[in-house]
């Protein structure tokens, strides 16, 4: 990434918002007098067409010219920079598989994924149109999905498991994956391959709904 675009990101993340003011003057602190606000909002504007920033409504100065806006960083902003929440994850898992029996665990993994349906909003509609709105939903998480027609129904293919390393170990994740997929089309899907088995990517076949 452009080097300055980095260090805007940088003080985001230290500062948690920042005015084009603090910005200008976080970056003079290191780079000296030739920063402007001009050259500022130009790497703003092009941090927020990449989708890793986003503003608040602008909020009046204490001082005389235009309200500023206040710079945050987005989700994909803040994914860019190290965390620990793959480990987490693993440890939390692993350890709800040791304190709770099998069907505690797929109630919890079920419930995950109800939620995470309704968050998606798929519309009604028919079933290629649906499939359609989830394969894009399920492509923004991670899956890498796709879809073609087959037989008596559809098959939807992913080719990337946003939790491979972990679905090798527990079986829970994978039932997650049949519960989500249930619900965002609203039939029940059949596996027909899994990676965590070794194929080369997850399938299923989605029966036509009647």
């Amino acid at each position: 990434m452009q080097e300055t675009r980095q260090a805007i990101l940088d003080i985001l993340k230290r500062r948690g918002q920042a005015t084009v003011d603090d910005i200008v003057a976080d970056l003079r602190v290191h780079r000296g007098d030739s920063i402007t606000p001009v050259t500022v909002r130009h790497h703003l504007n092009k941090l927020a067409d990449d989708g890793l920033i986003d503003h608040a409504s602008a909020r009046p100065r204490t001082t005389p010219g235009r309200p500023q806006h206040h710079y945050t960083l987005t989700e994909r902003g803040t994914a860019l920079f190290p965390n620990n929440y793959q480990r987490l994850a693993a440890a939390l898992i692993t350890q709800i598989g040791h304190e709770l029996s099998p069907a505690r665990v797929n109630v919890i993994m079920e419930g995950i994924a109800v939620g995470w349906a309704a968050d998606a909003q798929i519309p009604n509609g028919p079933m290629e149109q649906r499939l359609d709105a989830v394969i894009d939903y399920l492509s923004q998480n991670g899956y890498s999905a796709a879809w073609e027609i087959a037989p008596q129904g559809y098959y939807l293919y992913m080719e990337n498991c946003p939790y491979h390393h972990l679905a090798h170990e527990r079986d829970s994740l994978c039932r997650m994956d049949m519960h989500l997929i249930a619900n965002l089309l609203g039939v029940v899907p059949r596996l027909t391959e899994r990676m965590a088995v070794g194929d080369s990517r997850c399938g299923y076949f989605i029966p036509e709904r009647n």
